[in-house]
């Protein structure tokens, strides 16, 4: 990395690791190996990099591999910093073959020549080939553009006007300006963000403002994608929540007293009712428990959100199971109410104990909004790794695909089944069941799957607005319908739909 290219050889897994080495290489289409050293002798030698690119540009059989390799040579450009010397614009050199919107730009700022006491030359080079700078993360990807500054034998750090590192590269959304931290191995790659400040001018342009010298480049983060209008969707998200904690209260407090009408439907709602309270409340809380508690509160929130959303799930395919019971299975009387909470409270526990054993699912999330990506928004949540996108899928995508496609199935089926009654003449009545039936079934939460296309921004800000507020929903719902039920004395559909078609059907058998 000071400019020079040598070669060396491993003697095997025994020894101590080479830090440089030959690759896949072959000597006389001998494989080279620790094996065959006694039959070939092998001298590294250091070559300056320039040397080496000159004759690569020349077609020398002596760097055929490195043509091969098509990796450009790194260009290097030494400006001499005077006595009067007001700062510096360097561009680096067009490659052939590479677009000219994809250069680099850097300002060196006055201040640079004082904090240079000993020398006054600074090199900028500019390598192509990031194949040696990738850290391994999948989670990032490093520019194609990295840049060193130094300036020979000092270390310059703290400058009290930065330098700027203008890279032009393709259109991309979350990046961050990072510089190599060369205090440690310096073979190890070991980016870090302190001492850059990032400056996103555009989708095709960083500006990267550094106040020490090393090499300097953007990482791309590819997961997850930024999300628009953050601060709208946060806003709508808390205002939901705390509306529907307060509607869920209430419904709770009416359903209790409903049960005295003994509706075989009313322990089912009253559980959805007090699972959907949970979760919003964790929801509504989880961004402050994470600035606050991190790490040490993150684990138990995000577990807990968790299992709260996993056991609204579960309450809404009890509601379409037990909408399916009372519609088609109308002389059997259905489970007692201690099977529902069984499986509605204690079922959904058991893959949140067990990815909690498994370990590093849980714990404090960012939320990358695409205005800002240097400010994101925490909450307790699942991490951004392999195990958590898995256990991500296997329980809650899984179990949310179940659920919506049962839930439109059963809403179709109920639909065709009570549509004939006589009170579905009010359209109000009708409008009211069939969007506390869409709510029960957990039907609003297909809009997850449809968040893709032109139509993304409109069906994340209707999603948001329909399952933050699913709670108020459910609460206006069942009130304008026990409201409707005693203005028409009795003859409408009742505070349930599915208890009141069960009896329905039950009076038009007994008259048949």
């Amino acid at each position: 990395m000071q400019h020079s290219c040598c070669t060396d050889l491993s003697q095997g897994p025994k020894e101590d690791q080479a830090t440089y080495g030959i690759k896949d290489g072959t000597a006389n289409d001998d494989f080279i190996t620790d094996k065959i050293t006694t039959a070939y002798s092998f001298k590294g030698i250091p070559v300056n990099c320039t040397t080496l690119c000159d004759q690569e540009s020349q077609g020398s059989s002596q760097v055929n591999m490195a043509s091969r390799a098509q990796h450009p040579c790194p260009h290097s450009s030494e400006m001499e910093m005077t006595e009067d010397f007001r700062g510096q614009n360097v561009t680096a050199p067009t490659t052939r073959g590479v677009s000219a919107e994809s250069t680099v730009t850097v300002y060196l700022p006055p201040a640079l020549k004082t904090a240079a006491k000993l020398r006054s030359k600074v090199i900028c080079t500019f390598f192509k080939n990031n194949s040696l700078f990738q850290d391994g993360h999948k989670e990032d990807r490093v520019l194609d553009d990295v840049v060193e500054i130094t300036v020979e034998n000092e270390v310059i750090v703290n400058l009290p006007d930065p330098i700027r590192i203008g890279f032009h590269h393709g259109k991309m959304h979350l990046r961050r300006c990072v510089s190599w931290d060369t205090r440690k191995d310096p073979s190890q790659v070991n980016w870090l963000e302190d001492g850059c400040k990032t400056e996103q001018k555009g989708p095709k342009y960083t500006e990267c403002l550094c106040n020490h010298l090393t090499y300097f480049t953007v990482l791309v983060q590819m997961e997850p994608r930024p999300v628009r209008h953050l601060l709208a969707l946060t806003a709508i998200t808390s205002l939901g929540c705390a509306v529907s904690v307060i509607s869920c209260v209430a419904l709770i407090i009416y359903l209790c007293r409903k049960r005295r009408s003994k509706e075989q439907s009313i322990p089912i709602h009253l559980g959805l009712a007090v699972s959907l309270a949970f979760l919003n409340l964790l929801f509504f809380l989880t961004g402050v428990l994470a600035n606050v508690g991190g790490e040490s509160v993150c684990p138990w929130v995000g577990a807990g959100l968790h299992y709260a959303l996993l056991s609204s799930f579960t309450w809404m395919g009890i509601e379409v199971f037990h909408t399916f019971w009372l519609v088609y299975m109308v002389f059997i009387p259905p489970p007692k109410p201690y099977v529902w909470n069984l499986v509605g409270f204690v079922l959904p526990a058991l893959p949140i104990i067990i990815l909690a054993a498994v370990g590093d699912i849980y714990g404090v999330r960012k939320v990358v909004p695409s205005d800002d990506v240097s400010n994101p928004y925490l909450m307790c949540w699942m991490k951004e790794n392999h195990k958590a996108l898995l256990a991500h899928y296997f329980t809650t995508m899984t179990i949310l695909a179940v659920l919506v496609s049962s839930g439109v199935v059963m809403l179709f089926l109920v639909y065709r089944e009570i549509r004939t009654r006589e009170e579905w003449r009010q359209s109000r009545v009708a409008f009211l069941s069939i969007w506390g039936l869409s709510c029960l079934f957990g039907t609003t939460w297909g809009l997850t799957f449809l968040d893709f296309g032109p139509l993304s921004d409109f069906v994340l800000f209707l999603s948001c607005i329909l399952n933050s507020f699913q709670g108020f929903f459910l609460m206006l719902r069942f009130y304008m319908l026990d409201w409707i039920r005693k203005q028409a004395g009795g003859s409408a559909l009742g505070s349930t739909s599915t208890g009141s078609t069960r009896q329905h059907m039950l009076q038009s058998q007994e008259k048949s």
